[in-house]
């Protein structure tokens, strides 16, 4: 049987190698090989480009003995990554980012245009692996939302395969009907961590978990990732003014964020379903 891929965009810089060092700590976990993904607008960039890439791939295989693949798709950014996704047996995306810079804050994040059209979470990294244990330190927030609760079966994922501790986060809400809600997705969350032993605990923000106190407690509790979900039915006008995620995903503190979909499916990974199967 084949096995599965993470993806690694690839541009040839140093951020895009800090990201393939993230790739490489979780394919093995996953027993996963990686494939570096570069995107072309037209064949006519010739052949020096699949020349470099094929390269690098060899290169990078031998220095971490493991399948890396070189792979160059033609077209449009934000299509052919999710396309190619869809069609294909990949487990997740890795991607490194520069952050939000010059004429990104008028028009919006590269990073979250192609996670959002993507079926498998991106984690999105900034600089190298300092650790030798990628992913023990979760910050998880929560809300009353209803995709909240699609977003606790990647905690589960990162739970069985890295033991990771959860630091689930709320925000204080004063209205009865939200805070109810909210309540039902914290119940939600414990009732399926406590079923898969996996160590958790939960701290109230005093505020609305802004994307200002999701990293201010990130950085207080030292978090090796922040678990979010992208906007649903994001649009033209969040990515102009900015949607929550973009900040969170572009965060000065540098803390690498997995990005979820709120249509993400993760039936490849039995038991770990967003209804608790």
């Amino acid at each position: 049987m084949e096995k599965d891929s993470i993806i690694v965009t690839w541009d040839f810089t140093d951020i895009a190698r800090n990201a393939l060092l993230y790739a490489v700590k979780i394919a093995k976990h996953l027993d996963n090989t990686i494939i570096l993904l570069h995107v072309i607008k037209s064949s006519k960039s010739g052949d020096g480009v699949h020349k470099k890439l094929n390269l690098e791939a060899e290169k990078f295989s031998d220095e971490f003995n493991m399948q890396i693949h070189p792979l160059i798709l033609e077209g449009g950014l934000f299509n052919v990554i999710s396309d190619y996704v869809s069609e294909n047996n990949i487990s997740m995306g890795i991607m490194g980012t520069h952050g939000i810079k010059g004429m990104q804050k008028f028009l919006g994040s590269s990073a979250l245009k192609v996670i959002v059209g993507s079926k498998v979470p991106f984690v999105v990294i900034q600089d190298a692996p300092t650790k030798s244990t990628i992913f023990k330190n979760i910050v998880f927030p929560i809300d009353y939302s209803s995709v909240s609760k699609q977003k606790v079966s990647w905690a589960l994922f990162l739970g069985k395969y890295f033991d990771v501790k959860i630091n689930i986060i709320v925000p204080t809400v004063k209205d009865k009907s939200l805070l109810n809600k909210t309540k039902v997705n914290i119940k939600f969350a414990e009732n399926l961590f406590i079923k898969h032993n996996i160590d958790y605990q939960i701290k109230q923000t005093p505020g609305h978990n802004s994307s200002e106190e999701i990293i201010s407690f990130s950085k207080e509790i030292n978090a090796d990732m922040i678990l979010i979900m992208t906007t649903k039915d994001i649009g033209i006008t969040d990515y102009v003014l900015g949607a929550q995620e973009q900040y969170i995903i572009a965060n000065k503190e540098k803390i690498p964020v997995m990005v979820v979909n709120p249509r993400t499916d993760l039936s490849k990974y039995s038991g770990f379903s967003a209804t608790g199967g």
